[in-house]
């Protein structure tokens, strides 16, 4: 009977690691859901209307490049460069800002963040894209 009662407290405590492990997997790659419903621009891509992931690619070794990947993850649209940014007041949800482009064209991603967070991550965009009409990047 001892050793149905250890291996039952080993079960215990392997399920307990795993179920912590994967609540954490959203703060561990800041994995975002954000929804459209017009047309975005993203670096070197417009999206079209609709659910996209967005999440680091690589936390392990660099916190500044953010992939974007459909609705169930099933297809990368971009992996995008990024920098810091600072707002003053984290929130409780993510936040996505837009930076409006001229008239007829799609809007753009301009920084995104992670909940809680201070510090988000702001789209680099090619200068050759620059909008002369709004003095947008």
């Amino acid at each position: 009977m001892s050793y149905v009662k250890r291996f039952g407290v080993v079960c215990a405590v392997v399920l307990l690691v795993l179920i912590s492990r994967s609540a954490r997997a959203d703060e561990w790659d800041q994995l975002m859901v954000f929804t459209f419903s017009a047309p975005v621009e993203i670096p070197g891509v417009v999206l079209p209307a609709g659910t996209y992931q967005f999440k680091l690619a690589d936390p392990l070794s660099d916190r500044s490049v953010i992939t974007v990947l459909s609705a169930d993850g099933s297809r990368v649209y971009a992996t995008i460069a990024a920098v810091a940014e600072r707002r003053t007041t984290p929130t409780d949800d993510p936040v996505v800002t837009l930076e409006a482009r001229s008239k007829g064209s799609p809007q753009a991603i301009d920084t995104i963040f992670y909940p809680g967070e201070a510090i988000g991550l702001e789209f680099l965009y090619p200068q050759h894209r620059a909008d002369p009409s709004t003095g947008s990047r």
